[in-house]
């Protein structure tokens, strides 16, 4: 695979100089309004995780998230009433997080672990979870298909497994190739890791097709796997908090754009379970 020899600690840096969302508000950073207005804005831009989180559906259950980040996601299970294990790889993102739980007093059903997640195991007592759950963490490790190999080491027959990873045949892969590439598609592997976030130059990101993906989880059952998620603002004015639309997609009826983000989509949302 392309990104196999960079470092773990290659990216753990990258992660920890600019973590996922930090600036999704301007408030305070550790602050209730901090991480109320992160929360809104992450879930308002991508108004389908909490669709595929399903976060209610884990009340009483044992979720394992794998990359949980400043904890968005990872609080809104606990909020659920999920019993909480949440690993991270960036102990900014961690620190962060952490801060998350005791700002809504949720410290008591999450556990933290600052962890490679290639290297799972060796950190993480090893037992059966109700649901594992990564979304957008797989595909910036070095070798994805490590962490698949050590999720399985949580699964039993009832696990569910939910993962979302950067889908090949997207919007955003032929945006990337354009605008930073000028169609210079040899390059599209580095140009897609270096352009995947707002963050600029990400070590590692993959992307999949919907065949590699179920080869990645070759010994998972696909129970479902969709595609979803066009980011249709103007980055220039969305960095202010302005939701302006591009214009090409500001002209699309909604039910076209509805069906360019199912079809091409940047997020790959998989639903699966292990072969028993």
């Amino acid at each position: 695979m392309f990104f196999q020899k960079v470092t773990i600690i290659k990216v753990r840096d990258f992660w920890d100089r600019r973590p996922c969302n930090i600036r999704h508000s301007n408030a305070k950073i550790g602050s209730k309004k901090y991480f109320d207005e992160v929360e809104k804005r992450k879930y308002f831009v991508e108004p389908h995780i909490p669709q595929f989180a399903d976060f209610y559906r884990w009340k009483g259950k044992k979720v394992l998230e794998i990359g949980c980040g400043i904890g968005t996601d990872t609080i809104n299970f606990a909020r659920a009433g999920a019993f909480v294990t949440a690993v991270e790889l960036s102990k900014k993102s961690l620190e962060i997080a952490k801060k998350r739980a005791k700002v809504f007093k949720f410290q008591s059903k999450i556990k933290f672990y600052l962890a490679n997640a290639e290297e799972l195991s060796t950190v993480v007592p090893v037992k059966p979870y109700d649901l594992i759950y990564s979304f957008g963490v797989i595909h910036h490790s070095p070798n994805p298909e490590k962490i698949i190999n050590e999720i399985k080491k949580y699964c039993n027959v009832n696990t569910v497994v939910k993962v979302m990873i950067y889908y090949r045949y997207s919007w955003k892969v032929l945006w990337i190739l354009f605008k930073y590439g000028k169609g210079a598609f040899w390059k599209l592997d580095r140009l897609i890791a270096e352009n995947s976030e707002a963050a600029t130059g990400s070590p590692v990101t993959y992307v999949f097709s919907k065949e590699e993906a179920i080869r990645l989880l070759n010994d998972f059952e696909i129970i479902d796997l969709k595609v979803d998620h066009i980011f249709p603002y103007i980055i220039s004015d969305y960095i202010k908090y302005k939701y302006k639309i591009v214009w090409y997609f500001r002209i699309l009826p909604k039910n076209i754009f509805r069906w360019l983000e199912t079809n091409f989509g940047w997020h790959l949302l998989i639903t699966a379970k292990l072969i028993g």
